[in-house]
């Protein structure tokens, strides 16, 4: 059963285990948005992510009840890390089914904690269908990542400390996935100050659980697609959706421009590295998703950072072409010597920097004569642009921007 009870007695459980993770006030968002803004950082958690509260309670539960054979989970990030980090402390045997597509460092996070990894299915659900049938077959214990009532209550121990170190908050915004997370610390939340908001924000490229919430029956989604993949989960659960129901008092969606200007914006202001789904809630903040009176206190949660590196480079370089930091030119030019050299004295004048160039005489699409430079520049802003564009210009320079 989940309610406080079952939530208090999982924070016994991992008293030693999980990080009491800084819940830290953040000036710039708070100066910026007109709210009192606290940031509870679950990506500072021991395997990077919330996940594991939940995983450790539910393992912890099995072997008080003397089940000792083994766990099997599905899952392609911090869901399998956390069973697997769990398994590990209690010494028994984990088996985690991953998509064929899992990225190897997130296979190599697994086995380091000594789990076993199966890969199998092209997405999630073909994994979790899977590992289903694999764990009757072994019979070996399902630890699901959020329709489960003991991982429910493992998560709502994040709100505890919310709570605990500022009782006075307003409004606690919360991501929202297969709803484990919200589920858990709205009971928790409701629980002990019922005046405080309960306010989820889940991907437009999921939202399985925002439409569900809105008609108040689980439903699915063809398709999904987003860069918070620790929240893209097709189909709504009806166990989670009945306690978000009871539970939350709103649920927002944001896009994938907002979540990836939040990631940015948090390492760049804030310091702090989140995934996409740990993002989501500062890019409700700051897009004008919350409605909620001026100065309000609010508490986000960052549910983890377990980001691939390679999703966060192609997100710094969009993010700094769309601040006006990067330009991206192509470059039409007489194919003679000193064409080059002028165009590059035209940008020394104008201060922008070049950080990378590229020259091709070869193109079909050019005229005999022609070449054409691909230029990446370092500029200071919109007004510095401009002046890009206009010296080009006046000096006969054909070009177009890249996006």
């Amino acid at each position: 059963m989940l309610d406080l009870k079952s939530i208090e007695k999982a924070q016994q459980r991992l008293q030693g285990v999980a990080h009491r993770t800084p819940f830290s006030y953040a000036p710039i968002l708070s100066e910026m948005s007109g709210y009192e803004v606290y940031l509870k950082k679950e990506n500072l958690q021991r395997t990077g992510a919330f996940k594991l509260r939940g995983a450790f309670n539910k393992i912890a539960t099995l072997v008080e009840n003397n089940q000792k054979g083994g766990v099997v989970a599905a899952s392609a990030g911090n869901h399998a890390q956390g069973v697997a980090f769990s398994a590990k402390h209690f010494g028994i045997e984990a088996s985690i089914v991953m998509p064929d597509s899992t990225p190897l460092t997130k296979i190599l996070g697994v086995k380091e904690f000594g789990a076993n990894v199966i890969l199998h299915g092209a997405n999630y659900d073909e994994a979790y269908a899977y590992a289903m049938n694999y764990a009757k077959e072994h019979q070996k214990d399902f630890v699901h990542p959020f329709t489960d009532d003991e991982v429910m209550s493992g998560q709502g121990t994040v709100a505890l400390e919310m709570i605990e170190d500022r009782d006075d908050l307003d409004a606690i915004v919360v991501p929202v996935g297969g709803g484990g997370l919200i589920a858990g610390m709205g009971v928790a939340i409701n629980a002990l100050n019922s005046n405080i908001q309960v306010i989820g924000v889940a991907a437009e490229g999921a939202p399985a659980m925002k439409n569900s919430f809105e008609t108040k029956v689980a439903e699915g989604s063809e398709s999904v697609r987003t860069i918070a993949d620790g929240i893209a989960v097709r189909d709504a659960s009806p166990i989670t959706l009945e306690h978000i129901i009871k539970e939350v008092d709103s649920l927002e969606l944001v896009c994938e421009d907002e979540i990836a200007a939040a990631i940015l914006f948090l390492l760049e202001k804030q310091k702090v590295l989140v995934e996409g789904a740990g993002a989501v809630g500062v890019a409700a903040l700051i897009h004008g998703k919350l409605d909620l009176p001026k100065g309000s206190k609010i508490g986000i949660v960052l549910s983890g950072g377990n980001i691939d590196v390679t999703m966060l480079s192609l997100i710094i370089e969009k993010g700094l072409v769309k601040s006006s930091r990067k330009m991206k030119l192509s470059v039409v030019m007489i194919d003679k010597p000193g064409s080059l050299m002028h165009f590059t004295e035209l940008l020394t004048t104008v201060g922008a920097n070049i950080v990378q160039i590229g020259y091709d005489r070869t193109s079909i699409n050019l005229e005999f004569g022609d070449a054409v430079v691909s230029v990446d520049l370092e500029t200071k802003g919109v007004e510095h642009q401009e002046e890009v564009r206009t010296i080009l210009t006046k000096h006969g320079f054909g070009f177009k921007e890249l996006h």
